[in-house]
């Protein structure tokens, strides 16, 4: 995290969607798994064997295996990663994936990318094959050749003392009778040597694909960091003018397209500038190159773009003849270029508000707070704090709506403030901007979402905080700039046009026009009546009356949630082996192989025991003998453990690959879809953030996964292990296993018992971390410009690191130590007690199996073969035992997934029966709200109770008032919709009706009715990858305007037409890559007028017969607005538009225009919490002769006035 936010914003922007969040949590698991336990178990083993002679041939058995493995590893990864961007993409964006329909696209896309992965991994079978059985194969060899040789050469009399031919140099001095003890020892010495090699070949595993994993961490942690340091206060001012000299800037994914061209102009020092300008033509540009996100002397990368044969078009691709013409031009701040400057301190002296403005996911407060860091205030107490945060949302209108919130400065605004309207959030990022009094304010478009009344009240304080302090406003609300002190229209990267508002009204040249285009009518001359509209509004209202006092609260304003029971580890992974029997006979396969693993260390004791009894007897010829034929057994047991674990490893691989391929294309994919067809207040939660479930997406699948592939095979051998141990020690002496195994085996179930209820509770801490750190860390990154602007990169860090330390001490306090020292958790310590218990149990057992067995041995009860088979067994079964308690935080991390998978499928009650009901659109709709209540899940405050409004079909409606009042809940229930077959729906009113063209909206079936809606949003969402296909490298602009249709049944022509509608087209084929242009990260290669106008664009590719509209053309300049605003009126014939706008000039032509105000209590107790009604309705004219609200609102608009 540290290393990402030292890098320039040219490489997050290259960084594909979603991989800085799977890298922090999935890779981050895989590492953890790879340096913890399992790399301790490989030291262990490796030291046990390190003397052995069959450690060269297993080396030489890894180094082909592992490097296969880890190439393989890498292929899956990668196929993962793209999964997982499509993803990210997805759940950060999931309003305009339903509204478009794009669900099912989506899953495609991402199962596609899954096939992929499980496709690259079929290949590792069997390599896993070939890795874990040579291990065995060559200890068991060498176990049988050592013997065997050394008999030989002892019976030729090469070797004196029997003990020479397994005991190192060393100990030859030992007088000859301690030979039977020497030999017994090295006999045992081996016995644990086997052992510890077949626990190798499983960490080898996690070790692999944490090596994998971590290729992803060094990529950013080996990148280059760009030089921060430089002047400063005193030795420099940022109260100087701010000049651009001959700027020629291009961005680096367009290398090729010139956003500035040899621009000058000067920013002069305590004035308000004001930047003006048609959509791309460098003004937000100007913004990056000031906060230094990008540089003038940046090295573009070569321009190379591959142009697929398949799509080729002479309009869709064009020939990129033009040369790339290098950055260059200096900006300086006085006479020092701003390369010169200390980043953070120049950072820290400009206060800016973007277009499409970030809010954490934290408090209005701590959000607000943020901008102090860097300042004279980042030390002050939380009492000045709390003061300076209050006198700045004064001062930006943003005290009015937070003090009607229940919790005040402490409510929590959710992920990327969603809980907030646009206006909202733009309010508190003014707020966060001059919290800190900067030297400069940077204003793009700070004001675009703000109703009217908000607008004149923020731009005054504006006006007021901007005095005597350099200002450079960017606007296409032109009547927000009228006081600027100076007005510079941009053109295609150049100053085309100088001067004060009133100067360049004079001239009468371009930006003459833009006012013009703005211009609203004021004339208040009679019109035509609108008899229809009028009667069924005022019965609205006075439904709305009436129906106030008969709403019974019984309707409440709350949803029921079904709350999930976590099932236990046997029901919650033995539900998806239930679910995978088709793959009964590779589990049979797995069975097989594990019995025939286990079933090898009881034949090694009962081999063992005879080859001890050989060295009992004189005659060299019958030693010889017998010492072959025993070494011939561990010959054979050795070619039936190769085979057993190839087919072990090869099944158990293919279980995994085969099953990814179910865990994917069902489990995975399952899972996916699940998350996507939740309704959005699920979304809303804070632990359901976009980070956290991506993460959770990455990982459960993953660790179940791994549970039911290779890692399910080590506990099958420990278990098979132990039960054969038992079994061939009762068979040669029950009396000897009773007292060996009881001694010990109640304390073994008891601590394996209680070490897996710890490791569940650990890893629902463990998923609390995870949930929590992945959230935080997409968050971070995702507003990586806002972080940098804001100079909190240290605080995110310093907040990242405290937030894994205090987990880090939950997790020391499940530990042996903490448990001890602290004496602060009780379980803590016994869990330390039980983990001794496990380790020292075998221990015990193997004590009392020698005392009693000698005694045994003494009375002749038991002879030496007898008495070795069992003690040799109880060897083997105790370090059984202690393998498969190491295998329990597997187990528990596969119950958990399962759990949270298991948890979102779709509940008895949402499965119910789906609504049918179908309703012809022909000609628009007939949209009616009867009585209708509406809250957030996550509010007391309703944002309107028993609301009544009717827009007739075919009619273009326009509901303006101020931020928050419900405009945009409107759209978003009307975008509600429940069915079997999907889920997903924005919000659901809790009381009245909405009607449909006279059918109830609740019992629609969707996809008709889906399919005749398309949803601007009021901020621009595009994909990067989220439709990549395996042969596409990022997603173009093509992809973009197609997301919601099947593009399979639309021409060119017909797409050309669209992008013309939206005036997009001719921008479009000014690219050198014309529709094939990829967008970047979130679309960054573009402006918000360009993304606004694809995403519009997008909208009329669906060919909607309803069309809602958010703040539309928001973003757009006069120009680009007043012709889209035409198309849409245009093709606005045969459908019905909703349109919620604070540029009413975007409304005046409206057939109705619906007035939204605070509701007018009647001194009841809790009118205060009504929420918002209608105050005036009616179309332009008739509202400008009533001189009310709207009157009001139209002359702060008045650019004239």
């Amino acid at each position: 995290m540290s290393a990402l936010f030292k890098q320039r914003v040219s490489f997050v922007d290259k960084l594909p969607v979603g991989r800085p969040t799977t890298t922090i949590t999935t890779s981050a698991n895989l590492i953890q798994a790879g340096i913890g336990d399992k790399l301790s178990i490989l030291v262990q083993s490796l030291t046990l064997v390190v003397a052995a002679s069959a450690l060269v041939f297993i080396m030489v058995v890894f180094s082909i295996t592992v490097p296969i493995f880890l190439g393989l590893q890498k292929k899956v990864d990668f196929a993962d990663e793209k999964a997982s961007s499509v993803a990210a993409e997805a759940l950060g964006t999931m309003r305009t994936i339903v509204a478009c329909g794009a669900e099912a696209r989506l899953g495609a896309r991402y199962a596609e990318w899954i096939a992929e992965a499980r496709k690259r991994g079929l290949r590792i079978p069997p390599v896993m094959g070939v890795h874990i059985s040579p291990a065995n194969f060559a200890m068991y060899c060498n176990f049988a050749l050592t013997f065997w040789f050394g008999v030989r050469q002892y019976s030729r009399g090469n070797v004196d003392d029997i003990g020479q031919v397994v005991i190192p140099r060393s100990y030859h001095n030992v007088p000859s009778s301690a030979s039977a003890y020497k030999t017994k020892r090295v006999i045992f010495s081996v016995l644990v040597v086997v052992s510890a090699i077949s626990m190798i070949a499983s960490p080898m595993i996690a070790i692999s694909k944490a090596i994998s994993a971590s290729t992803a961490f060094f990529e950013v942690l080996d990148a280059p960091s760009p030089n921060t340091s430089g002047l400063k206060e005193p030795e420099i001012s940022a109260s100087r003018d701010i000049k651009f000299h001959e700027a020629v800037f291009s961005y680096p994914s367009r290398p090729n397209v010139k956003v500035l061209n040899k621009l000058s102009l000067c920013l002069p020092a305590g004035k308000i500038t004001a930047l003006v300008g048609a959509s791309g033509c460098g003004k937000s540009t100007i913004v990056a190159l000031l906060e230094r996100w990008y540089q003038l002397d940046d090295d573009l990368e070569p321009f190379k773009k591959s142009c697929d044969e398949e799509d080729s078009d002479p309009e869709d691709k064009k020939a990129n003849s033009d040369a790339v013409t290098p950055n260059g031009g200096t900006i300086t701040l006085g006479d020092t270029n701003i390369v010169d400057v200390h980043l953070k301190w120049w950072r820290s002296r400009i206060g800016l508000v973007q277009q499409e403005p970030f809010c954490f996911n934290t408090s209005i407060y701590q959000n607000v707070s943020y901008g102090l860091v860097g300042s004279e205030w980042e030390g002050a107490d939380e009492t000045t704090k709390r003061r300076l945060v209050k006198e700045a949302c004064i001062e930006a209108f943003a005290d009015e709506f937070i003090n009607k919130l229940p919790e005040g400065y402490d409510t929590l605004v959710g992920e990327n403030g969603m809980k907030l309207s646009g206006g909202q959030r733009q309010r508190l990022a003014i707020a966060r901007s001059i919290i800190k009094k900067p030297s400069i304010l940077i204003l793009d478009e700070a004001t675009s979402s703000i109703d009217v009344r908000g607008e004149r009240i923020v731009q005054e304080a504006l006006d007021r905080v901007s005095k005597n302090r350099t200002t450079i406003t960017i606007a296409h609300r032109l009547s927000t700039i009228k006081k600027a002190d100076k007005i510079i229209l941009l053109k295609g990267g150049q100053a085309m046009e100088e001067g004060t508002h009133e100067e360049l009204l004079a001239q009468g040249g371009l930006y003459h026009a833009l006012v013009k285009n703005q211009q609203l009518e004021m004339d208040d001359s009679p019109s035509s009546p609108l008899p229809v509209i009028e009667d069924v509004l005022e019965q609205s209202v006075s439904n709305t009356r009436t129906s106030e006092k008969q709403t019974d609260d019984s309707h409440g304003l709350e949803v029921s949630e079904e709350v999930y029971k976590p099932r236990s580890l046997i029901r919650s992974v033995g539900l998806f082996l239930w679910e995978q029997g088709r793959l009964w006979w590779l589990y049979a396969s797995v069975i097989i192989g594990a019995v025939g693993c286990g079933a090898a260390f009881s034949v090694q004791s009962f081999i063992f025991a005879h080859l001890v009894e050989t060295f009992q007897l004189t005659e060299a010829a019958a030693l010889r003998d017998r010492a072959n034929f025993w070494a011939l057994m561990f010959f054979i047991l050795a070619i039936g453990v190769f085979c057993f674990y190839f087919l072990l490893g090869f099944s158990s691989a293919s279980v995994s690959t085969r099953s990814l391929q179910h865990i994917a294309t069902t489990y995975r994919q399952e899972y996916f879809e699940s998350i996507i067809r939740k309704p959005i207040p699920f979304f809303d939660k804070e632990e359901n953030s976009a980070g956290a479930l991506t993460g959770r997406l990455s990982s459960d699948p993953s660790q179940l996964q791994e549970l039911l592939g290779p890692y399910m095979a080590f506990p099958l051998i420990s278990l098979f292990n132990i039960f054969g141990c038992i079994a061939i020690s009762f068979a040669f002496g029950w009396k000897l296993t009773l007292v060996s195994v009881f001694s010990a085996f109640p304390l073994i179930i008891l601590a394996m018992f209680v070490r897996v209820r710890y490791e569940l509770r650990f890893e629902r801490l463990n998923a609390a971390v995870f949930a929590e750190s992945s959230q935080f860390a997409s968050e971070a990154i995702g507003a990586f410009r806002t972080v940098t602007s804001l100079t909190l990169e240290d605080s995110i860090n310093q907040r990242y690191a405290a937030l894994l330390r205090s987990h880090g001490c939950i997790f020391e306090g499940e530990t042996w130590l903490f448990g001890i020292c602290g004496l602060r958790q009780l379980g803590s310590g016994m869990y330390g007690i039980m983990f001794l218990v496990l380790v020292s149990s075998t221990s015990l057992a193997e004590a009392g199996c020698f005392r009693y067995g000698g005694q045994l041995v003494a009375r002749g009860e038991y002879d030496v073969v007898q008495f070795f088979v069992v003690y040799i067994a109880i060897i083997l079964g105790g370090q059984a035992s202690g393998q498969f308690g190491s295998l329990t935080p597997n187990m528990a991390q596969a119950s958990a997934a399962a759990n949270r998978i298991i948890s979102l499928r779709p509940s008895e009650s949402e499965a119910s029966s789906a609504p049918d009901a179908r309703v012809e659109f022909e000609g628009g709709a007939r949209i009616e709200f009867k009585s209708v209540s509406f809250k957030y899940p996550t509010r007391d405050v309703p944002v309107f109770r028993n609301l009544n409004l009717t827009v007739e079909r075919g009619q273009f409606a326009a509901f303006v008032g101020p931020s928050g009042c419900g405009k945009t809940s409107i759209i978003s229930i009307l975008e509600s919709i429940r069915s079997l077959s999907t889920l997903n729906r924005f919000y659901d009113y809790q009381a009245g009706s909405i009607y449909i063209n006279g059918v109830e909206l609740q019992t629609l079936e969707m996809k008709n009715y889906r399919s005749a809606l398309s949803l601007v949003s009021q901020e621009p969402i595009m994909y990067q990858g989220a439709f990549d296909g395996l042969t596409e490298t990022r997603s173009s602009i093509r992809d973009n305007v197609l997301l919601g249709v099947d593009r399979s049944t639309v021409t060119d022509e017909e797409l050309y037409q669209t992008c013309r509608d939206a005036e997009i087209h001719d921008f479009i084929q000014s690219l050198p890559d014309g529709y094939a242009t990829e967008v970047g990260n979130r679309g960054l290669s573009l402006s918000g007028g360009q993304k606004q106008r694809l995403s519009i664009a997008r909208a009329l590719m669906r060919r909607p017969h309803v069309l809602l509209l958010d703040e539309a053309t928001s973003s757009l300049d006069s120009e680009s607005e007043k012709q889209v605003q035409a198309a849409i009126e245009r093709t606005a014939k045969g459908r019905t538009v909703l349109v919620v706008a604070h540029r009413l000039a975007t409304v005046q032509n409206a057939d109705v225009i619906f007035v939204f105000g605070e509701a007018r209590g009647d001194g009841e107790k809790g009118d205060e919490r009504k929420g918002t009604e209608i105050v005036e309705y009616g179309d332009h004219r008739s509202l400008i002769r009533k001189r009310g609200v709207y009157f009001e609102m139209c002359e702060s608009q008045a650019l004239d006035r």
